[in-house]
């Protein structure tokens, strides 16, 4: 009930329709080390991305994230910690990344340290769900902006 109770208060407090959903509710990273960390970047505002394979979403039988796309971020406990909107949805492939736009991930201070980070990212994802990273992964980048957080 904690995600609903906060739910409710965002759309409360941003004065929102009873009746909005949201897109999802998650937490970052497959480990709790770095969920952990990449939210705290994202409440200090340095986070305004992120970067999810395609694949995923289609082994996933996931709908993309669209421009306005409410979502509820959560620490690696799955208690809710702010609601990010998508401002912004892009598909590309991985070699086509450009520091511009990794940057706004706010966890790299180089497009190689991406790069690295992401494929290992990328090559375990790929051994849970079945497909095998490549130069060509098409890679979903999502960019957003954090719209409400507690306290």
């Amino acid at each position: 009930m904690m995600i609903q109770d906060f739910w409710h208060r965002f759309l409360v407090e941003k004065r929102l329709p009873q009746d909005n959903t949201y897109f999802d509710c998650f937490h970052f990273e497959l480990t709790e080390k770095w969920a952990e960390e990449l939210l705290r970047l994202v409440l200090c505002d340095q986070k305004k991305a992120t970067a999810s394979s395609l694949y995923a979403y289609e082994k996933e039988n996931l709908r993309l994230p669209e421009v306005g796309d409410f979502s509820i971020v959560t620490n690696w406990a799955g208690e809710p910690k702010c609601v990010i909107r998508t401002s912004k949805v892009r598909i590309l492939p991985f070699r086509e990344m450009t520091y511009d736009i990794c940057k706004l991930e706010g966890e790299d201070d180089t497009l190689a340290s991406w790069q690295r980070g992401h494929q290992r990212f990328f090559t375990e994802e790929g051994k849970e769900l079945g497909y095998e990273f490549t130069e060509d992964l098409p890679v979903v980048f999502e960019e957003f902006e954090v719209v409400y957080k507690e306290a």
